[in-house]
């Protein structure tokens, strides 16, 4: 009987799979290639032989979190395109309160040296490019001024991610403070960028 081998992109799947389990579960300071190992039942040279240690196993968790934001961000075809950057923001903190270590560290400037940024660039510039679709999309219907989508989008993306921070550090109440806070925040964000607001 002979056995069969996993597909190695399985592997380095169940990997990245355990790596934000434990990156959730235990911060950063837990994410270690021997816990990561366990977590997916896999031998630690694993992790080394898929992912190239612990380096290429941060790069490829902040890898997924930039693919999973993009995502996030892009509101369903069935949101009507008025209703679109609203949408694109709720997806925004969605993301962020499921995975706020991963999302936090994505954001860090505390991240390793060894760190690849080359390599995380193709997964980061298209979340934001995301955004700017939905910001030209805002425009095509009316419901954004006219102007430098990517400068409109970067003010948009400060303004969630500030919301999102403070949320994530505790200042912003209970549960249904937050809530309400952020679609406040977002509906704000919608009247400061509209064509009567330029």
């Amino acid at each position: 009987m002979t056995s069969r081998r996993t597909p190695s992109g399985d592997v380095r799947r169940a990997l990245v799979d355990a790596a934000v389990t434990v990156l959730e579960r235990d911060g950063v300071a837990g994410l270690t290639v021997r816990a990561v190992a366990g977590e997916a039942k896999v031998a630690p040279m694993g992790v080394y032989n898929h992912l190239d240690g612990k380096a290429g196993l941060l790069l490829a968790v902040l890898q997924r979190g930039f693919d999973a934001l993009r995502d996030a961000v892009t509101p369903p075809r069935s949101v009507p395109a008025t209703q679109a950057l609203l949408e694109s923001g709720r997806g925004y903190r969605r993301f962020a309160l499921a995975g706020p270590t991963t999302y936090a560290l994505m954001f860090s400037t505390a991240r390793p040296e060894s760190l690849d940024l080359d390599a995380l660039l193709p997964h980061a510039a298209p979340a934001f490019q995301a955004l700017v679709d939905v910001v030209v999309e805002s425009q095509r219907v009316g419901v954004v001024r006219p102007g430098d989508p990517g400068g409109l989008a970067l003010q948009i993306w400060s303004a969630v991610h500030g919301g999102i921070g403070l949320e994530l550090t505790g200042n912003v109440g209970d549960a249904m403070q937050a809530d309400r806070a952020y679609e406040q925040l977002l509906a704000m964000i919608q009247r400061g960028v509209a064509p009567d607001a330029g």
